[in-house]
């Protein structure tokens, strides 16, 4: 396998994906804003979108792809045999999960907004556009599921595509916003689970080359299927820790006005990078570093794992100078429009500032919990991510009341290092990795890079800062002009000082 390769694959899918999911939100802060409207319809989309991170971004890799390999290395039969059997299972706890939510909705929403109670008619309307929107989370579980399938077999262009469904189903309907209204918020949420659906019909039509779906209740749950259910709730967690700590800032963040709003345009703008600096190279070297690790061939794992986190540093580290130097600019223009508010821009460049600073860990998170993943080791993350999401909740909760929403997405950040610095101790402590001197002496040239580009776009901010204005109606072509030049300055000059080597797209791992 080609490391750079497939992971551009499924960044470039990705990219592509989070640039649509930009202009949907683009199109929703025009017709929603900061307002009540649209807290209710993001508290009703980040519930079920919360376990799309969850399960498709790692989760289902983690617990499915090591067992996986190891059976379909042994006998392809008895993996198929295996698939059927967890998708089996899966279906039905889905089914009954979201069957029990739906009826028990108002205390679910209330537990998740504890916030809204305070006003009946904010919590009616989450309630009801939360049990439109539930659904989605059976039908994207699902398709993670046949994603996970894919990429075992190093298939992952279909998988990270397949998000790309939900946007422009979204899309579609904002395009209608000025007739549709206040309504606008039901045809959203209904949107969201025809797209879930859409999604699951897309990616069953690539699977099928190596599951086909045979429905049988009596399933016979094989010490296999066990060990893979016993890995899944743990990788649940700490795959996602990122996502979790987010939703239980969604929570503390709706006792105050319009900060959930604040919280969820901060989050869209980091979530583009860390989908490949983190997400990406995550489920890209699992199934690799799974068949090494039962081939027991330890350099090249060491050789997987330093490159991983060097290609993981390469594009987080400038990304994350990016946001610190230039997050209100980067906010006003691409959310600065209709109804968004200049306040609206810097509270919620406020929080992604903070947000940024954290970037490098949060990758770090995703490619260092891949390490333990690979050698079928889920609980030791799942324990750092319960004392990293343990100590989230203690500061926010201890300084909501003196600072606000902001203390949120510090909070995140603070616990995100603490986990990443655990997750790295505990995986020298064990043997399961080791710096190399490539990986060392290339990640001082990408700090020097990203601090001189962190300067360019910086200058640039400050002569484009006319053009960059609030008021200014073409703002983001001047960012995205800005973005640019910065990125190709460092891309040149890692190229030069090598921080990065052109021949490094034609190794194989």
């Amino acid at each position: 396998m080609n490391l750079v390769k497939s992971t551009g694959t499924f960044g470039f899918y990705t990219i592509i994906s989070r640039i649509l999911g930009y202009l949907r939100d683009v199109l929703i802060a025009i017709f929603l804003g900061t307002s009540f409207l649209a807290d209710a319809f993001f508290v009703a989309f980040r519930i079920p979108n919360t376990f799309r991170r969850l399960f498709a971004e790692g989760t289902f890799n983690a617990a499915f792809v090591p067992s996986y390999t190891s059976i379909f290395v042994k006998n392809k039969a008895k993996s198929k045999i295996f698939t059927n059997e967890i998708f089996n299972l899966l279906f039905l706890g889905l089914f009954f999960l979201v069957l029990i939510i739906e009826i028990f909705m108002p205390i679910f929403v209330s537990l998740i907004a504890p916030g809204f109670t305070q006003n009946t008619q904010k919590l009616e309307l989450a309630v009801t556009l939360t049990r439109i929107t539930f659904p989605f989370l059976m039908f994207v579980s699902l398709s993670s599921f046949f994603g996970a399938i894919l990429n075992s077999h190093n298939k992952f262009a279909a998988a990270s595509a397949a998000p790309i469904i939900l946007n422009l189903v979204l899309i579609l309907i904002l395009f209608f916003g000025n007739y549709l209204n206040d309504s606008l918020i039901y045809y959203l949420s209904w949107g969201v689970s025809i797209a879930g659906l859409l999604q699951f019909v897309f990616l069953y039509k690539f699977v099928k080359k190596f599951f086909v779906m045979e429905f049988n209740f009596k399933v016979k749950i094989t010490n296999q299927v066990k060990f893979f259910f016993k890995k899944l709730l743990p990788s649940i967690f700490s795959s996602g820790v990122t996502q979790v700590n987010i939703l239980v800032g969604t929570i503390i963040a709706s006792f105050e006005a319009s900060a959930v709003s604040y919280l969820y345009y901060a989050d869209r703008i980091y979530q583009i990078n860390l989908a490949i600096a983190g997400i990406a190279i995550g489920v890209v070297v699992l199934p690799q570093l799974s068949k090494h690790v039962f081939l027991k061939k330890k350099n090249k794992i060491l050789k997987i794992q330093n490159k991983a986190l060097e290609i993981s540093m390469f594009l987080s580290i400038p990304a994350s100078v990016a946001l610190l130097v230039g997050s209100e600019e980067i906010i006003s223009a691409l959310f600065g429009y209709g109804s968004f508010s200049k306040e609206a821009v810097f509270n919620s460049a406020k929080a992604l500032y903070y947000f940024g600073l954290g970037l490098p860990a949060f990758a770090c998170i995703k490619v260092f919990s891949t390490f333990f993943f690979a050698n079928n080791d889920t609980k030791t993350p799942f324990y750092i991510s319960v004392i990293s999401v343990a100590l989230n909740i203690v500061i926010s909760v201890y300084y909501f009341e003196h600072i606000g929403f902001i203390i949120i997405p510090i909070a995140t950040t603070i616990s995100s290092w603490f986990n990443s610095l655990i997750l790295f101790i505990y995986l020298k402590k064990r043997d399961l990795f080791e710096f190399n001197k490539t990986f060392l002496t290339r990640f001082v040239k990408i700090l020097f890079a990203s601090i001189l580009m962190g300067l360019l776009f910086k200058y640039l901010i400050l002569t484009f800062s006319y053009q960059l204005a609030y008021g200014y109606y073409f703002k983001s072509f001047y960012l995205i002009l800005s973005v640019f030049l910065g990125l190709s300055f460092y891309l040149i000059l890692s190229l030069f000082i090598k921080a990065f080597k052109y021949e490094d797209i034609k190794l194989k791992y």
